[in-house]
């Protein structure tokens, strides 16, 4: 049974998350990317700290263990993810770094096996190669005879983001922290290191009305509220296969707002990229349930 309240928080988690492309090149037009993380991790920090309280978690770390769990883990995501993330953005179209970045549905698979030690099968290898065929299309602009990226470092810096995000996820399959608790005291560190990092080799800027909206948007829209939307989404439903499914769609709408606010040509090579690096692993389940309808077709002719 589907519940209704899963399916319209994940639907609202994936229609605010299409939009953040978009929100990370308006923002970057007017400060440094450092800057800009800075404002967002704090409102995001902001919005954390109310939901841990209102769930009744702890403010801080309760053990030294904790406050190393909380380091670490707030070192990768919010601090580097999204300091990698926003250069990656400054550098390339927002439609390649958007689809470089989902490159972390390899990337989560990789590090499930190194790390939880999960088994591997061909069916995996080959989900594997798939993903990475789409990443090539979409870095060469599908010239893949010629390649020549639009920016080298861009594209690496657009799949290394997908790396922290797998490495950060995987190790945080082992946080048995309350969610509101985990969310809270990791922001806290990431702000911590951020305004560190600004004040070694950061510029800061007067704060403009543009700035500050770009960057409470990022926070709000991209690490705050729609992280809590998206904690519920998976809460309330049974199956979290339906979640993890509707929230595909962000990357696909993404691309159309991304069109139509910074007026980017979305190239054919970044919508087949992108089908292969997220789809590839349906595709081959359908192709799956097909064959075994036909074997069992043919069966029931032979009886």
């Amino acid at each position: 049974m589907i519940d209704k309240k899963s399916v319209i928080y994940a639907l609202i988690s994936a229609l605010l998350w299409s939009t953040v492309a978009t929100a990370f090149k308006i923002g970057l037009n007017y400060a440094s990317v450092e800057y800009l993380l800075l404002i967002a991790i704090g409102f995001s920090l902001i919005v954390f700290l109310v939901f841990n309280l209102k769930s009744g978690g702890r403010v801080l770390p309760g053990s030294i263990s904790k406050w190393l769990m909380s380091a670490a883990y707030g070192f990768l995501n919010p601090f580097l993810y999204y300091l990698v993330l926003f250069k990656a953005y400054s550098l390339l179209p927002a439609q390649e770094a958007l689809t470089l970045n989902y490159t972390w549905t390899i990337t989560i698979v990789i590090f499930s096996i190194l790390i939880l030690k999960q088994k591997i099968d061909l069916k995996s290898i080959v989900s594997l190669l798939i993903s990475l065929c789409g990443v090539i299309i979409i870095a060469t602009h599908g010239n893949i005879s010629d390649i020549k990226f639009s920016s080298t470092l861009g594209v690496v810096l657009g799949v290394v983001s997908s790396i922290i995000w797998g490495l950060f996820w995987t190790l945080s399959v082992k946080d048995n922290r309350k969610e509101s608790e985990k969310l809270s005291q990791n922001f806290m560190f990431g702000f911590i290191y951020i305004l560190i990092y600004n004040s070694l080799f950061g510029n800061f800027s007067e704060i403009g009305y543009e700035l500050l909206s770009s960057g409470a948007y990022i926070g709000l829209f991209e690490m705050g509220i729609t992280f809590i939307l998206w904690h519920l989404a998976l809460r309330y439903s049974n199956n979290s296969t339906i979640p993890a499914n509707i929230i595909l769609l962000s990357p696909f709408l993404s691309l159309f707002i991304i069109s139509i606010v910074l007026g980017e040509k979305i190239l054919i090579s970044t919508w087949i990229g992108l089908v292969l690096i997220i789809f590839n692993y349906n595709f081959l389940q359908i192709y799956k349930a097909i064959k075994s309808a036909r074997k069992l077709k043919n069966n029931a002719k032979q009886i």
